[in-house]
């Protein structure tokens, strides 16, 4: 078993290219599961929707990174308890998760001063893994985009889909903070830096994939 998580700014890419991993593993014959966070259609992800839609604040700072990252931790764990704990316990099979811990270590640590990153980072890794004791993952990849891409990127998909942007979306300043915060955690934590642009412009999907599955190779050996 092997467990690979993928995270990135919001339309950086992450479950186009968790699609992507998915066939491409599963190709070589082995089974895959994919996962994808926050589980929306799942009532384990009640106080994480009521965040992202600002009715605990207008801002993504009205709710402190402590308080916000445990919505989303414990929508983790009650996907991991009643979804695929028996997945992850089988021997043959690859998980890939569109998002997963990383997410708050992305977008909760930008909350917090520069002084105060490393505590946080060690608080995360611990309540997740220790406390709640979530599976870690072999392998995190980040899908790096700048802010001002993934605002575009953002906004795109918004007027295709007529989604509605939640209050990380909104604020282009939190996007820029998260960038910053999601590079020194990266670097802190040991993620796959996966770097997706090129100028102003994202790279070609294809291009992007074959690095994937080529780190996930030189990492995991498969």
């Amino acid at each position: 078993m092997s467990f690979i998580a993928i995270d990135g700014l919001d339309g950086s890419g992450k479950a186009t290219q968790s699609a992507l991993l998915a066939t491409s593993i599963e190709g070589s014959g082995k089974r895959v599961r994919r996962l994808s966070f926050p589980v929306y259609d799942s009532k384990s992800s009640t106080f994480v929707k009521m965040y992202l839609s600002g009715e605990l604040g207008k801002n993504a700072g009205d709710t402190n990174a402590y308080a916000a990252s445990s919505f989303f931790s414990m929508d983790r764990y009650v996907s991991f308890a009643s979804d695929w704990k028996s997945d992850y316990e089988r021997n043959d099979t690859v998980i890939i998760a569109d998002r997963y811990t990383s997410a708050n270590a992305v977008h909760q640590l930008s909350k917090l001063d520069k002084i105060n990153w490393d505590c946080y980072l060690n608080w995360l890794i611990d309540f997740e893994y220790n406390k709640l004791m979530l599976p870690k993952p072999d392998l995190v990849m980040y899908l790096e985009v700048t802010p001002e891409i993934s605002m575009k990127l953002i906004e795109s998909r918004s007027k295709e889909t007529g989604r509605t942007k939640d209050i990380h979306e909104l604020d282009p300043d939190f996007l820029k903070r998260s960038y910053e915060a999601a590079l020194y955690a990266s670097d802190a934590l040991g993620w796959a830096k996966i770097r997706c642009f090129e100028g102003d412009s994202i790279r070609p999907i294809d291009d992007i994939a074959a690095e994937i599955r080529g780190t996930v190779k030189s990492r995991l050996g498969f």
